[in-house]
């Protein structure tokens, strides 16, 4: 039985949201010749509780986005051990340090002085942390990201760094109650993922793209995380849109 969440907070079937959704990207792998294990669902759990997330770990799931450190840190804790954590918000400096101890991967890097500082932390911590590359895919000025141009001319810098592995990109598309309307900005990543893989050498293994409205044709673009809150977890009172929905 999924926890009450009390207050102002509706009571959610966890169980049958995460499965509606593990159909959804069934369905959509189906559609252009995917195996299903190939996209991993990142559940956002940003300004939901414990117990929200221990009912999701209970129906299965295992990965969990987070996009503040300071809840994050107070959160994770509290949560089955068994839960893997990617932070996918906007990095400050100040707050890497706890970046790198908290989570297996950091997505949203949108910056070389971030990466630097993610390379020198987990150096002090004897950790090689992976991460994932923002991209401004519609250069939007209130959007953090990397422009296009800007990584492919830093991407080698990047790359030089001891301490992190570049995994692949992430990127979040203008808002659009239409989902196909997305499409072409997830094309767009895809097609810097290859002049990245290009320009290295060597495969990038991740795209991060897609919400709960339009995950569906992030992973037709291919898509291998899709980023997914509102679905899973239900409405939020204050849904900014950044990494998630």
């Amino acid at each position: 039985m999924s926890p009450r969440l009390g207050g102002s907070f509706p009571s959610v079937n966890f169980s049958e949201n995460l499965n509606l959704i593990r159909q959804r990207i069934a369905a959509a792998c189906v559609r252009v010749g995917r195996a299903e294990h190939s996209v991993t669902l990142l559940a956002v759990s940003k300004s939901h509780p414990p117990e929200s997330i221990c009912a999701l770990v209970d129906a299965g799931q295992i990965f969990f986005g987070e996009n503040k450190i300071q809840e994050a840190k107070a959160k994770i804790p509290l949560c089955p051990s068994k839960a893997r954590w990617q932070f996918i918000g906007h990095l400050q400096s100040n707050k890497v340090r706890d970046a790198v101890e908290l989570f297996e991967m950091i997505q949203g890097v949108d910056s070389l002085a971030i990466a630097k500082e993610i390379s020198k932390r987990a150096e002090q911590t004897a950790k090689t942390m992976p991460i994932l590359i923002e991209v401004n895919v519609a250069g939007e000025g209130s959007k953090f990201g990397y422009a296009p141009e800007k990584l492919l001319a830093e991407l080698n810098e990047l790359n030089a760094l001891p301490r992190i592995e570049i995994h692949g990109l992430m990127a979040i598309p203008p808002y659009a109650p239409i989902a196909e309307k997305a499409r072409p900005y997830f094309q767009k990543l895809r097609g810097l993922k290859t002049d990245c893989e290009n320009l290295l050498g060597a495969p990038l293994p991740q795209l991060s793209m897609g919400m709960s409205g339009d995950f569906d044709v992030a992973i037709e673009e291919g898509a291998t995380i899709v980023r997914v809150g509102t679905a899973l977890f239900g409405e939020r009172f204050s849904a900014v849109r950044r990494a998630e929905d």
